[in-house]
């Protein structure tokens, strides 16, 4: 990875906005954020935020970035499978560059440690639950139990503590314990400090919605995205193929 690159994002604020958790993982790394405006954690507060994505992509493009990442999960992943698997070929197309979305980013973080029965923690509500338990299906996971916090607002992941992610990621986990991973969907909750404990109780590789998104945007500039003592995932050394 050479040093003066630079990464684009878009993000699900209205503002220009790079995650706080990302800036954390690798201060010493170049983000530069274009903001979509999700309105709520619906369908109807992702529409708007869709048509949003690859105009923000192309303006990002034209600013001289690296490489592109979509944050937030389920804005990418609400319309489905077919409909995920256009967009990321309508960014390379628009833009030239490698690119990747928040969604497909856990769907690498589990590949990588080879995991299909899965168990599922969320902040959504049921709606947008099943959206995300049939994209899961779709890649070939098998999802053993899901649970959510049911929230609807935008802000609200935000507001959850890191006891209650571990909380709920223990819950699901109790509920599957043939699963080979927990995945931990939604950018808004704040996951940089829960993959450890979860780990720890649990025995099996924790893969977070934002920390898979910055690993899987590190490794699209030929980074390995490596991160200590911070979980499994992000403890992994080796680079990938960009896309």
């Amino acid at each position: 990875m050479r040093d003066d690159w630079t990464i684009g994002l878009v993000v699900p604020f209205a503002t220009d906005k790079i995650p706080d958790e990302g800036r954390r993982m690798y201060p010493d790394v170049r983000f530069l954020a274009r903001g979509v405006g999700v309105r709520s954690l619906t369908p109807i507060g992702y529409d708007g935020a869709w048509e949003g994505i690859l105009p923000a992509a192309e303006h990002l493009a034209q600013q001289d970035v690296a490489a592109i990442m979509v944050i937030g999960t389920s804005l990418t992943f609400y319309r489905g499978f077919e409909a995920h698997e256009r967009l990321l070929e309508q960014l390379r197309a628009a833009t030239g560059l490698p690119v990747s979305t928040m969604s497909q980013a856990v769907v690498d973080g589990l590949n990588s440690f080879g995991a299909r029965r899965i168990a599922v923690a969320t902040a959504y509500a049921d709606d947008v639950n099943q959206r995300l338990k049939a994209f899961l299906s779709a890649y070939g996971f098998e999802v053993l139990a899901l649970e959510g916090f049911g929230l609807f607002g935008f802000g609200e992941p935000d507001k959850k503590s890191e006891a209650d992610i571990v909380a709920l990621g223990s819950r699901v986990c109790a509920k599957a314990p043939a699963a080979q991973a927990l995945l931990i969907s939604c950018g808004g909750l704040r996951t940089l400090d829960v993959a450890n404990p979860l780990e720890e109780r649990h025995r099996i590789p924790v893969v977070s919605s934002t920390q898979a998104a910055f690993w899987a945007a590190l490794r699209l500039v030929g980074a390995s995205g490596h991160v200590a003592g911070r979980g499994r995932l992000l403890q992994q050394p080796a680079t990938a193929p960009v896309h």
